[in-house]
């Protein structure tokens, strides 16, 4: 059995069906669906049953599950990076973490997991994925995420395990995420409505209004890289999932623009103060390690990518990949 955590998600249902792909239907989805629409991420997949995290956690301490799991992919966490309630993120993302990396140690299985590029902070530091001991997260949630990192280095076992920081990930099935949601889901829905993409004016002299800059990720080419590090069992390590190009917001809204087949329309309004200090102007995934990896990774144009996520869901009638 694997066990997938997240399932339901965005990231988590679109790995869900690059496993239905291969025929792998012996699935325990972990996640919550709550009173929203996530549960359509779910429709048309196969899978052995949906579990409550809660329930989950309590079944794997008790030992209800031991050696019935081949492999836990752990991409189920709370990534609302303006949550402010810091013990349920240490809970939600690093304790929960921590269980499933012990129980994957005590069971000799593989652990796949999701980190985040929120653990670079502003990127002081740089975007290496071969660099830890001085990053500086801007937020708790990037905070919890590095944290885990640095357990599982601290504990020798990125050479066991593997763990995905990804960047700035778009595509079919997320727009349950809210806020969270990637400006290209929200961009078409404001174009949509008004005929106007709104960005946030720069806070920085260094970048012009929409000019900050972000490493865009397709959620198509991010699985596909999690469906090759999945089907290769002497992977392992951490891994920066991004596309090694950063891009600005107007040329994501341009693409936006460009995929309806209207002509541009910006405007830029002040950024909120909660977000204002945790702001990244400036995001690239440093890849070489990952090109250097016998994975051969391939990212489509941010054009092309946009284009086929608003022409072939976000403009359909079923949304859902």
């Amino acid at each position: 059995m694997i066990v997938l955590t997240g399932g339901a998600g965005f990231i988590g249902s679109c790995f869900l069906k690059k496993l239905n792909d291969e025929k792998i239907y012996d699935i325990l989805v972990v996640d919550r669906l709550g009173t929203g629409l996530k549960w359509k991420n779910l429709v048309g997949k196969k899978f052995d049953r949906v579990e409550d995290k809660t329930v989950f956690r309590q079944r794997l301490s008790s030992g209800l599950y031991k050696g019935e799991i081949q492999a836990i992919v752990h991409l189920g966490a709370c990534s609302d990076t303006t949550e402010q309630n810091a013990d349920y993120l240490l809970d939600n993302n690093l304790s929960y973490s921590i269980e499933l990396a012990e129980y994957a140690i005590e069971e000799n299985i593989r652990l796949i997991y999701a980190s985040s590029a929120a653990t670079y902070g502003n990127g002081e530091e740089g975007y290496s994925d071969n660099s830890y001991e001085n990053l500086k997260p801007l937020n708790i949630y990037g905070m919890t995420k590095h944290l885990f990192d640095l357990w599982v280095i601290n504990n020798g076992l990125d050479k066991v395990f593997t763990g995905l920081k990804f960047f700035n990930v778009f595509g079919p099935n997320e727009y349950h995420k809210g806020e969270m949601s990637s400006m290209i889901y929200k961009a078409y829905l404001q174009i949509k409505n008004t005929g106007i993409v709104r960005l946030f004016k720069s806070q920085s002299p260094d970048y012009t209004d929409g000019c900050q800059m972000r490493d865009f990720v397709y959620v198509k080419d991010a699985t596909q890289i999690m469906k090759d590090i999945f089907f290769n069992p002497e992977f392992y390590g951490i891994y920066n999932i991004g596309t090694g190009q950063a891009r600005s917001w107007n040329d994501l809204a341009n693409a936006c623009f460009a995929a309806l087949r209207l002509e541009n329309n910006i405007e830029y309004f002040d950024m909120p103060n909660i977000l204002e200090a945790q702001y990244q102007n400036f995001t690239q995934a440093n890849i070489t390690k990952l090109n250097d990896s016998q994975l051969n990774p391939q990212f489509d144009s941010l054009e092309n990518n946009v284009a086929d996520y608003i022409t072939n869901y976000l403009t359909q009638k079923w949304q859902y990949l």
